[in-house]
């Protein structure tokens, strides 16, 4: 593993931390009116603003670094991805800016990994180009973590499929152009083989904005994340994304990368909050010294520290797996699963000491941390709650364990060990004409190991 920069990449890193710091993070403190500023392209001059930016981003060969030079982008795989990623995580522009913004990066994978030649001529094109932005539709108000718990569904008619029912928390349905639809088309099949995906244009006839939802940080009524409704919505044959029933498998394709790719501008927004952390414990004076000075605050600031550090080796071990092609092998899915839930639990963990930390300064509204929390806690509950992920990992953990057999007492048990080490080390022993009572050794002669290996008792 390797997880080193190069010089020609540093000098990168090197341009972004500076174009970041700038030119982009400035937007989020002026075009601030909605949370999902950043993707309104109803706003002509933001959009010149951003179009003059992401230029720059592409003249400096950063350009959707996601995504393979042949599809247009700049082809850097996961690991320096992740140095990217921590780069523009600290801005609510950035991901747009360096066109990496989600749910597009995935929606630009499912395209290209399952779409015609067609529906990237007309769909993949424009979104790399940045011209337009996508949603990607699988969650349900009853359905959860749980894609195969699908409600809404696509019914085949003739040449064309007709679906019908809600999709919720759909990201950027009020801003987009079209959107990746994941409906039941067999709810009768197996689970994992009842839905199809579908590619549906938001002026459809029969598709509606139910209403718009944010974050509990935004006004009521507002938001990027709409509660959305397709009522009788009909789409050609041509719209679909991969073979009928496959819908799950197509949705894996992307969502292992999502969860990726959040955890990694997670790395940033973690080290800015430290950073602002540090900022103030050197700066804020109380009984006549800094509060840096009191372990309280030290404990919490190395705390977050070495909890960074953890995680972002974390996230890099898992780049690297995706750079070898191991993200959907067993070890893969683990890690994709670890990442998604030390993501939210750091998040989480570090925004609320950051608060603590600054106070009333903190709690009150010329601060960001109401936003920051927000977003730490939408972390683990979207792509899959932290629960569910922490089962996942669990499950593949346990997989490489077998049950002991012939006795339920736990294998480390001292007594049996001092048995099973006599065993080991006799040989060597008599191999040099030693006894264990020559090195005064601990041991339980005649130990009758026969009468404790207890059989477990039966279901």
């Amino acid at each position: 593993m390797d997880f080193t920069v190069d010089a020609e990449f540093q000098k990168k890193l090197d341009w972004m931390k500076d174009f970041v710091e700038n030119k982009v993070r400035p937007l989020e403190f002026i075009y601030d009116y909605d949370k999902d500023a950043a993707y309104d392209i109803e706003n002509k001059p933001l959009r010149k603003v951003i179009k003059r930016l992401q230029q720059e981003v592409k003249d400096n060969g950063m350009w959707a670094a996601h995504l393979p030079e042949h599809l247009g982008g700049s082809g850097c795989g996961a690991v320096k991805l992740t140095y990217m990623n921590e780069m523009f995580g600290t801005s609510a522009f950035g991901p747009v800016v360096f066109g990496c913004q989600g749910p597009d990066t995935g929606n630009s994978e499912i395209l290209a990994m399952f779409g015609t030649e067609e529906q990237k001529a007309q769909y993949l094109q424009p979104l790399l180009d940045g011209d337009i932005f996508s949603t990607f539709a699988m969650t349900e108000p009853q359905g959860g973590s749980d894609p195969t718990n699908l409600r809404c569904v696509a019914v085949r008619d003739g040449d064309d499929w007709v679906i019908t029912g809600d999709k919720w928390f759909a990201s950027n349905a009020n801003h987009a152009s079209f959107m990746i639809v994941m409906a039941a088309t067999d709810p009768t099949a197996p689970p994992h083989s009842r839905a199809t995906m579908f590619i549906v244009p938001t002026d459809a006839p029969g598709f509606e904005i139910v209403r718009n939802i944010g974050f509990w940080t935004d006004s009521p009524n507002s938001g990027g994340h709409p509660w959305i409704r397709f009522n009788g919505v009909r789409v050609p044959d041509s719209a679909r994304l991969g073979p009928v029933g496959e819908g799950f498998k197509v949705a894996q394709s992307r969502l292992g990368g999502g969860r990726l790719h959040h955890a990694q501008r997670t790395i940033g927004l973690v080290k800015h909050l430290i950073d602002m952390m540090a900022e103030r414990a050197v700066s804020r004076m109380s009984g006549g010294e800094p509060i840096g000075n009191k372990q309280a605050v030290q404990a919490m600031i190395a705390e977050s520290y070495i909890e960074y550090m953890q995680f972002r080796l974390l996230v890099l071990y898992t780049a690297w797996m995706f750079d070898q092609q191991q993200e959907h092998g067993r070890e893969g899915r683990k890690m994709i699963s670890a990442i998604k839930a030390a993501m939210a639990k750091i998040a989480q963990d570090v925004t609320i000491r950051a608060v603590h930390l600054h106070g009333s300064h903190g709690l009150s509204n010329i601060m960001h941390f109401g936003e920051y929390l927000a977003v730490a806690l939408h972390e683990g509950a979207a792509d899959g709650v932290t629960e569910l992920h922490l089962g996942a990992v669990a499950k593949q953990v346990l997989r490489d364990y077998n049950p002991r057999e012939g006795s339920n007492l736990p294998s480390e048990t001292t007594f049996l060990k001092k048995a099973w080490a006599e065993k080991q080390l006799k040989p060597i022993l008599d191999e040099l004409g030693l006894t264990f009572d020559d090195g005064r050794a601990d041991i339980e002669k005649n130990l009758p190991v026969e009468k404790y290996n207890l059989k477990p008792v039966s279901a």
